[in-house]
């Protein structure tokens, strides 16, 4: 195992630092205004990257975040394990059950609430490839359904946290809504994994047996996967420490599944989100144990995931104003107008269909880490990437005000 140097260690702990607090205080900062903390952490990158602090004095910036480094190589590491446990968290919040007692209400909710956004997300890119940056037309179809997935998922960690705040989770609307995220959320990374090994991404493995090989994982986890730990979390709860078996437990378990998808040629967040659907869904992972580890993440990984997304780009020099409006009426129609009617026929009035449509266009931190992942792969420039997000900050900003909007009756 190589050693790092003085200097690089001293760098890395410096970045830690900065990051941290800084991510803190614009949390606290964004909870003051009734916003969500990601809002205020990804506004610490924006300043502390090349927008703002890279502007101001490069020297600092470059000094702060000297690119390449033995620090930078591992902060980036740290930022990839902080995604995975990102989508395994969110995994956890899908709980089976209520997918399933909700099933025949939520099927049109969120089965168009999927197919219309998709579909306007596909067509305007592919009909226009030059206004969003495709050049390269063996890269159009790709592009297009990236796009299209990018509409249709949503943020259901978001979406959770504004129901609760509105308090109308385990109202009726709120179980629908929650329901319609899960298996939109699931279907969505489903669909942006087969899209990664359209590009290559597989290596050696074909795409078609890396289509089969994820359908079997997906299948195989959520099913004989969630007996085998019904039967497991029992012993661990008795036998081991608590909470650090099961917290130790879990996050294994989340990096053996992030590799195994890694390896077979599907990015390693997908095989964390299933692995945190399987876990959660087990009813011996009890609330207080997800606490634990959503506390653990959402405190000390999270941050650093976020504030990276400033790090990376610069959000002046690539903000294109026309661009970012078109993929943010793109997304609030395809949302609303798909998730409206879907609620709307499983029989709900037209200001509780909107309203629950305004829920669901929340995309939060799953949008942010899509693009992240599209921009590494060179599916998408920083143009399309830096909308992206913008994208993501404004619905998920704007979804809990319009919900108190259309429900204040």
């Amino acid at each position: 195992m190589g050693r790092l140097g003085h200097s690089d260690v001293a760098h890395l702990l410096l970045q830690l630092s900065v990051m941290l607090l800084m991510a803190r205080l614009l949390a606290e900062a964004s909870r003051k205004f009734r916003q969500p903390a990601v809002v205020g952490e990804i506004i610490a990158g924006i300043l502390l990257g090349p927008t703002i602090l890279g502007m101001i004095n490069p020297d600092w910036f470059h000094s702060l975040f000297p690119v390449p480094s033995a620090s930078a190589t591992i902060l980036s590491g740290l930022v990839q394990a902080a995604m995975v446990m990102l989508l395994f968290i969110a995994g956890l919040e899908v709980d089976l059950h209520i997918v399933w007692q909700q099933r025949r209400q939520a099927l049109s909710t969120s089965l168009l609430g999927l197919v219309i956004p998709f579909f306007i997300g596909f067509i305007f890119p592919y009909s226009f490839p030059k206004f969003f940056g495709i050049a390269d037309s063996t890269q159009l179809l790709v592009f297009a359904l990236f796009m299209g997935t990018a509409m249709g998922i949503s943020a259901l960690p978001v979406i959770v946290r504004i129901l609760m705040d509105l308090n109308i989770f385990k109202t009726r609307i709120g179980l629908l809504v929650v329901t319609s995220a899960m298996v939109d959320d699931v279907i969505g990374w489903i669909i942006f994994s087969i899209i990664l090994g359209m590009i290559g991404r597989q290596g050696q493995i074909s795409v078609g047996y890396t289509i089969g090989l994820t359908i079997s994982f997906v299948l195989i986890m959520l099913t004989i996967g969630r007996g085998v730990l019904n039967r497991v979390l029992p012993w661990i709860n008795s036998k081991l420490a608590w909470p650090g078996g099961v917290l130790s437990l879990s996050l294994s378990l989340c990096f053996l599944a992030a590799a195994f998808t890694e390896y077979i040629g599907i990015h390693a967040i997908f095989g964390a989100f299933i692995i945190g659907v399987a876990l959660g869904d087990s009813e011996h992972f009890s609330e207080r144990a997800k606490e634990i580890v959503h506390q653990f993440i959402n405190n000390i990984f999270a941050p650093l995931f976020f504030i990276s997304i400033g790090l990376r780009v610069n959000f002046i020099t690539n903000f294109d104003w026309l661009l970012t409006l078109i993929i943010i009426v793109i997304a609030f129609a395809g949302k609303i107008l798909g998730c409206g009617l879907g609620t709307r026929l499983g029989g709900f009035s037209w200001r509780e269909s909107f309203a629950a449509a305004c829920g669901m266009n929340a995309r939060g931190a799953m949008e942010i880490i899509l693009g992240i992942v599209a921009l590494e792969n060179g599916l998408i420039n920083e143009r399309v990437f830096v909308s992206l997000v913008i994208m993501a900050l404004v619905t998920s900003i704007s979804s809990g005000p319009l919900m108190k909007l259309l429900l204040k009756k």
